[in-house]
C-alpha cells in the first residue's frame, strides 16, 4: 500500500494513473500536482484524487511514491525542484516517452541527494489529450518500458514494476538509450510520417482531401495528436529519431525504385515479406 501516491501532470496519462491506482486501492492518499487549479478540480471532484495543488513541493510533501506525468522537458526542467522537496523514502519515476536525458539528470541528482529513481514508459495513450479522456482501464495489457540502470536501486524497480502491474501491465526493461532508439522506430517516426502524409496528400488534393476514406483516416489518426506535446518529444529524441529517419529514407527509395522499373513481381515478393512481419504482431 502506498501511503501517499503524487502525480505531477493530470493529462490523459497522469489522469489514469489516478483512476486506475484509486479503482485497484493502491494508495491510501492521491495528490495532484497540476499548473490549473480549475483543470484539477474535476479529478477531485469525481473522487480519483484526494488533494490537488499547483504548489509542487507543496504537493510532494509527504509523498513516498511519485509519478512524474507531465511532458518530457517539463519532466526534466522540474528534476532539480523535485528532487530537493520529495521525502528521501520516496520512490520516483516517470512517463516520459523519452528516456535517456532525463535518466542522465536523475542519476546527477541522485549523486547530491540519494532519491530511488527509475525512469518508464507506458506504451499506452491515444491522439486526444487532457483529463477528460483519462480512463481507469488504459493501461490494461499495455506495456510498460521501464529504464533502469547500473545506479538504480533495486528496491525501487521492484515497487516502480510493482506499481504497473497493479494498473494492468507488462513491464519489460530497456537501457535508456535502448529505449530511445526503439520508441523511435516503433512510435515516434510513426506520428511524424502522419504528419507529413498529411501534409502531402492536403498538397496534392487540396479541397479533394475531403474525400479520404477509412484508410487514410486510420493512417492518420495519430497526426490528430497535440503539437505541444509531440514538439517536445521530437525534440528530446531527436538524435535517435534522426537515425530511424534515415532508414525509414532508404525503405521509402527501395519501394519508389521497384515501382519505377515496373517489376511487378520484384514489387509483390517485397510486399508479401513485410505483410509477413506485420503479421507476427500481437
Amino acid at each position: 500500500m502506498i501511503r501517499q501516491l503524487t502525480i505531477v501532470g493530470l493529462g490523459l496519462l497522469g489522469g489514469s494513473v489516478a483512476k486506475a491506482a484509486r479503482a485497484q486501492g493502491l494508495a491510501r492518499t492521491i495528490v495532484a500536482v497540476g499548473r490549473s487549479a480549475t483543470r484539477l478540480e474535476a479529478a477531485r471532484a469525481d473522487g480519483s484524487i484526494d488533494r490537488a495543488t499547483t504548489d509542487l513541493r507543496d504537493g510532494l510533501r509527504g509523498a513516498d511514491f511519485v509519478m512524474l506525468a507531465a511532458p518530457v522537458t517539463a519532466i526534466e526542467d522540474m528534476l532539480e525542484t523535485v528532487w530537493g522537496a520529495a521525502p528521501l523514502d520516496a520512490t520516483l519515476t516517470d512517463v516520459g516517452s523519452a528516456k535517456a536525458a532525463i535518466v542522465r539528470a536523475a542519476e546527477r541528482l541522485a549523486a547530491v541527494r540519494p532519491i530511488a529513481f527509475v525512469g518508464s514508459h507506458p506504451m499506452a495513450g491515444s491522439e486526444q489529450s487532457g483529463y477528460a479522456v483519462a480512463r481507469a482501464d488504459l493501461f490494461e495489457g499495455a506495456t510498460v518500458i521501464l529504464t533502469p540502470t547500473e545506479r538504480s536501486v533495486p528496491e525501487a524497480s521492484k515497487r516502480v514494476t510493482e506499481f504497473w502491474e497493479a494498473l494492468g501491465a507488462r513491464v519489460t526493461v530497456l537501457e535508456p538509450e535502448a529505449h530511445d532508439r526503439v520508441v523511435a522506430a516503433i512510435s515516434h517516426l510513426p506520428h511524424l510520417v502522419a504528419y507529413a502524409l498529411v501534409e502531402s496528400a492536403a498538397r496534392l488534393c487540396g479541397p479533394a482531401l475531403e474525400l479520404a476514406a477509412r484508410g487514410f483516416k486510420d493512417t492518420t489518426r495519430i497526426a490528430a495528436s497535440d503539437p505541444r506535446v509531440w514538439r517536445e518529444i521530437f525534440l528530446q529524441n531527436r538524435s535517435a529519431l534522426g537515425d530511424t529517419l534515415a532508414v525509414f529514407r532508404a525503405a521509402l527509395v527501395e519501394l519508389e525504385d521497384v515501382i519505377a522499373a515496373n517489376a511487378g513481381d520484384a514489387l509483390e515478393r517485397k510486399l508479401t515479406d513485410i505483410r509477413s512481419i506485420r503479421e507476427r504482431l500481437a
